[in-house]
């Protein structure tokens, strides 16, 4: 199984759990580290941080690993999940 970690800014947990559900994952735990099954992949959300850039502007890090049987499965999963954290601004 290969795996890769990564951060995502600024968006709730809830939300980005919400994506892995909307990906065909099942949320299979209630804590820290949750975890999101489905046939082909797995990911966990490790945790999540506030990040302060000034005194009043402060995001959240949410550290996410994604885990797939193969690289190809792995990379389609990474490239499907951006996509519903994509942000355009307006």
């Amino acid at each position: 199984m290969v795996d890769r970690i990564l951060e995502f800014r600024g968006i709730n947990r809830e939300h980005l759990g919400m994506y892995f559900e909307e990906l065909g994952g099942t949320l299979v735990t209630a804590s820290f580290p949750f975890v999101y099954e489905s046939e082909n992949w797995r990911a966990e959300i490790l945790s999540e941080d506030e990040l302060s850039f000034t005194k009043t502007f402060i995001v959240n890090a949410v550290h996410i690993r994604f885990a797939a049987e193969s690289l190809d499965e792995l990379e389609q999963l990474i490239k499907n999940y951006r996509y519903k954290t994509t942000r355009v601004g307006g």
